[in-house]
Formats: structure tokens, sequence, C-alpha cells
């Protein structure tokens, strides 16, 4: 076997690959040898058909599926081997390839393009991202307090509405006149009464009500925008905007009672610490929402350096091969024509996006291991974990293994995971490049900054 490549330009280039017959001879003659021990042919015992009536049979297709698999085999170790750093996969040339005749030839000859990464200069002295530090505050906790008691606490369905009680129905805009607008919002939706602005004049409405029942109110003066945009189930411009009366036509009610602040309540939060008062468990609680910001942070400083990474990109791409690369992905849909229209606002983001990951790889790797998501897996698993009867803790440890290995093995399962230390691994090395200095704010400035 013989493989060479041909450069056309500074990124593009062609690989051929001259295969000889005794490069497959050995393992068509060993597929043979398995046709002819199963192959059930008219006139012959399972097993007993000659050799030569299989060849005629079999020979040009085992020839075809060996000298292909050889072919992949040979192009991916060529590209290793060469350190060929290419974008997407070799395209088959078939015009220089020509007709395979499989079942006359004996020699085969295979054209492929392909296409190298460009050379991407990272514009690290343009970057200027915000790196924030959540600061946490005792009223943060309080919320934080509020809310597991309530994760924790009782549920219970009642006939009537109660003050602070989670309502769900239809909802409808209403016009001047007070009737149903038409073409206007008509949705089923839910909401917390405890969460409504005018909390005076708009719970009353709903309190005592049952299931059919209706209440009528103006939404601008009950929901916040965002609130509106997620109830009412519209936009985010149509919800600043909406200020109309609704009706809402309740279907039913759930009322929750927070669970008390006990050593029942530390056991479920935090089963694997011994919290022994409620000191120390507002201490735990306020480190797991400080994590949670920051890494929230992280995330948002990730995505605002990537962006000006991108929007500072000045490599060269080799369109015409990755136009013809995309389209020979088979995705749904996809034509040249579509591709085009496509093209600046969807793929070259999207490219540039892969590019500059690769750049960033050379640096340092941000594809986590198999083992860091083994050791991810089993520390989320281990949270919620005890020790089974007769089971020491190194019993424990090597089940949790065993476990969390099984969850791995599925890329599907663990792709969040994956994305998250991707992100986290990102998150350090431009911390590295940059070494921003964070800005400390709190939880409300925060969500701020990210509106």
């Amino acid at each position: 076997m013989n493989i060479s490549r041909e450069n056309l330009g500074e990124l593009e280039l062609v690989i051929k690959i001259e295969i000889a017959e005794n490069d497959y001879a050995e393992r068509v003659a060993k597929q043979l040898k398995e046709y002819q021990k199963k192959a059930t042919v008219p006139g012959f015992r399972k097993g007993m058909a000659p050799m030569g009536l299989i060849q005629r049979m079999y020979k040009s297709a085992i020839v075809a599926d060996e000298v292909q698999s050889l072919l992949g085999e040979s192009l991916c170790k060529y590209l290793e081997d060469e350190k060929l750093d290419i974008i997407g996969s070799p395209l088959s040339n078939e015009e220089k390839t020509g007709k395979v005749d499989f079942e006359h030839g004996k020699d085969f000859t295979f054209y492929f393009d392909a296409a190298l990464m460009p050379q991407v200069e990272l514009a690290w002295d343009k970057v200027n991202a915000p790196l924030y530090q959540i600061k946490i505050n005792p009223k943060d906790i309080d919320r934080q307090v509020e809310d597991v008691c309530k994760r924790y606490g009782s549920f219970e369905t009642p006939e009537t509405v109660g003050e602070g009680d989670f309502v769900y129905g239809k909802i409808e805009e209403l016009d001047k006149n007070g009737e149903v607008k038409e073409g206007g919002v008509s949705t089923f939706t839910s909401f917390d009464l405890g969460t409504v602005k005018n909390s005076e004049e708009i719970v009353p409405l709903f309190v005592g009500k049952k299931a059919e029942e209706q209440v009528v109110f103006n939404a601008g003066k009950a929901f916040t925008a965002a609130d509106i945009e997620k109830n009412l189930r519209i936009d985010a411009a149509a919800a600043k905007k909406f200020k109309s009366d609704v009706r809402f036509t309740i279907s039913g009610c759930s009322h929750i009672t927070p669970h008390e602040i006990n050593d029942e309540l530390f056991a479920k939060v935090f089963p694997n610490e011994k919290v022994k008062d409620a000191a120390a468990f507002r201490k735990l609680l306020g480190k797991e929402l400080e994590k949670s910001y920051n890494e929230q942070a992280d995330i948002l400083y990730v995505n605002e350096v990537r962006k000006q990474l991108i929007d500072n990109f000045t490599a060269t791409m080799p369109e015409a091969f990755l136009k013809r690369w995309i389209l020979n992905r088979g995705e749904k849909d996809m034509t040249a024509e579509t591709l085009e229209a496509e093209w600046a606002e969807k793929y070259v983001p999207s490219l540039k996006w892969e590019m500059v990951d690769s750049a960033l790889n050379k640096i340092k790797p941000i594809e986590p291991t198999q083992n860091d998501i083994v050791d991810y897996v089993k520390d989320i698993l281990r949270q919620n974990d005890t020790l089974q009867e007769g089971e020491d803790a190194e019993a424990q440890d090597k089940r949790l293994e065993q476990s969390a290995r099984t969850i791995a093995k599925d890329r599907q399962n663990v792709q969040q995971i994956v994305d998250r230390l991707s992100a986290k691994n990102t998150c350090a090395l431009f911390k590295e490049q940059l070494k921003p200095e964070a800005e400390k704010v709190t939880i409300k400035e925060f969500a701020e900054k990210v509106k």
C-alpha cells in the first residue's frame, strides 16, 4: 500500500491511497473460508460447497467490503501518523477515483479531498470580558433556607385557594370592554401567589376560590415582565409592553407546608454531612449557593471571552471545501441553496467557534477525559448515597466507581457533564491567559448584569 498527498494551495490537499491485491488478499481469503463454512448452496451439504463456487458467488462483494474497511483504517492512521490537523473529515474525490471495478480489478487507487485547520492566532490582547465573583449575604441564605424548606415540605391539593398557594388554570387576555380579546393571549399556565407583585391587591382576589371559578386582574400589576413572558408564553419584547387585564379560570391549586428546620431536614438535604444545628445548616447552604452562582459567573465569562475571540477571528477558511463537507453530512432538508442562504449567519460563526476550540486545545486540552467524567459522576452519586449493610468506605467507593463507569459509557447520558467540565477547563485556560481581576457583586447585581 502506498499513501501520498498533494497540497492544493495553503489549506486544501488531495490524499492518494494505492491498494494492491496483496494488501487485502489474506483478509478476503479468511472471509471466503467463513462463508464456505456457513453457506447453504443447493446440491451441497452445508459447509461443503466448493471454494470456486463460493468465490464466484461472494468474492467481489467481500473484496469491496475489505478494501473499503482497509481504506478507512489506512486513511485514519495516515492522518494520525502525519499529524494532519484537518477540518471535518476527508471527502471522496469521485472524479479522480473513477468507477471502481471490484469484480475484475486487483489493484485500486482512491483519492480524497481534505482541508487543514487554518493557523488561528487568538487575539488575547483584544479581549476585555468581565469576571464576576458573587457575594452571598444573610438574606440570600434566608431565601435559600425558605426554598429548601418548601422543597422538602408536605404537598397537598386543597379545594379552595389560600395565600401563598400555587394556582394553575387558563389565562385569557381581555379587551377594554372586559371581554376576551379576539386573537389575544390564551394559554394554560401556573404561578405561585407568593411571588406576585402588589400582593395586597391581587392575592385576596384568589383566596377562597375553587376550581372553575374566575379571577380578573391586571397582568402588569401582578407580574414582572419576565413573569409575563413565562406565564403568558409570549416573547420578551411583547411581555414588556403587555399591560392588559386578564381572566384566570382556576383549574386547581396546590399548597406546600414547609418542612421544619430540624435534624430530619438536615439529614435529607445533606445526607453525607454531620449537620449539628441551624447555623451549620445555613453555612453549608451558603457555600452551595455561592458555588452555584460562581459557576454561572464563570459560564458567562467563558461565553463572553469566546465571543470576543470569534469577533476578532482573522484566519482564512477553506470555504469551498467546508460547504461541500457540510452538504455531504446528510443534514435533513439541506440543499446548496439553503446552505448559501444560511452560510454567513449560521455556519461561519459555528466553524469559527470550532477553530477557536482547536486553537485552545493546542495550548491546553479542554475536553474532559473519561476518568474526569467518571469522577464527576461518582461525586454526584456519592452526595445521595449511604453505606449499605455490611459495607465499609472502601467497598462503597468501589461500588460507586463501578456505577459511575457504567453511566459514563453512554455519552448521551453524560453530555451535560461533558459540557460543564469543558466549560470549567476552558474557564481555567482563559483565566491563565487573561489573568482577570474579579469584580465582587451581589446576586441581585449579577442578575442585572446577566440581563
